[in-house]
């Protein structure tokens, strides 16, 4: 059956549990005047996108116009059904996990259904993520080592400027930052401390070579494959817990509509 983005909108306006921000400001990783704002919700869509035979897995707006790049002050905004994110958490998505850690000053909407997602955030990690996290940065250094095929790069303003894709390197690193920092503390410190936050803002700035980035990317891909066999986290997330907590919070938004 076929929808309009108009019914989309309204069933995740309506049925949003959790939206926060997820883009280079969460990370403190901003530079002045040049950053777009990435949100991302979590919503409840009603029973019968569950139990008929409609279906709503996500909702995507972009503010600009369509087919062009994120400007400053551009909003990109992605709100998933709460079981899709669910499903893509599980697995570990790196972007899909930052909802559990942003500071509460970075949330806009946070109902009980959403408050009780972040106060069983360790529930969703284990190892699989650190092999998610691992297997993105292994691509990404790869494709800015020029090793594997594929675009890295729709930015050729920063290459002509700094010989290369400053924002797509420092994407890179970060990853393998927060992944190694994920498998060691379970934990993904928002914003980035220092001083791995000041190294990725020269980055970003062009103050650190592309040799720089992919040598640290390599380091962090080499301790990112250790914790992923050392790591104190489970070696699997709690499905269990998640299949019975997203029955227990679609009933109870369901009764109370």
């Amino acid at each position: 059956m076929k929808h309009s983005s108009e019914e989309f909108a309204r069933i995740a306006e309506q049925g949003t549990v959790l939206r926060c921000q997820v883009g280079s400001g969460v990370h403190g990783l901003s530079l002045d005047g040049q950053n777009d704002r990435d949100e991302m919700g979590v919503c409840v869509e009603p029973p019968e996108y569950v139990i008929g035979l409609r279906a709503f897995e996500q909702y995507i707006h972009h503010s600009r116009p369509e087919h062009t790049r994120s400007g400053p002050g551009d909003l990109d905004l992605t709100v998933y059904s709460l079981r899709k994110w669910t499903r893509l958490a599980l697995d570990g998505n790196p972007t899909v996990l930052l909802p559990l850690f942003v500071p509460e000053h970075e949330i806009v909407t946070l109902a009980p259904v959403g408050r009780d997602l972040r106060a069983n955030a360790h529930r969703f990690l284990s190892r699989r993520a650190g092999e998610r996290f691992l297997g993105y940065l292994r691509a990404q250094r790869d494709r800015m080592a020029g090793i594997r095929g594929g675009k890295h790069t729709n930015r050729p303003e920063l290459v002509e400027q700094h010989g290369f894709d400053t924002k797509y390197a420092y994407h890179m690193v970060r990853l393998g930052l927060q992944g190694v920092e994920l498998l060691e503390t379970g934990d993904i410190t928002l914003p980035m401390p220092e001083p791995d936050r000041g190294w990725l803002l020269a980055l970003r700035r062009g103050e650190h070579s592309r040799d720089e980035a992919l040598s640290r990317a390599e380091d962090l891909e080499k301790r990112l494959e250790e914790l992923c066999r050392t790591s104190h986290l489970p070696e699997a997330p709690d499905s269990g817990w998640a299949d019975r907590w997203l029955v227990r919070s679609y009933h109870q938004v369901w009764n109370e509509s």
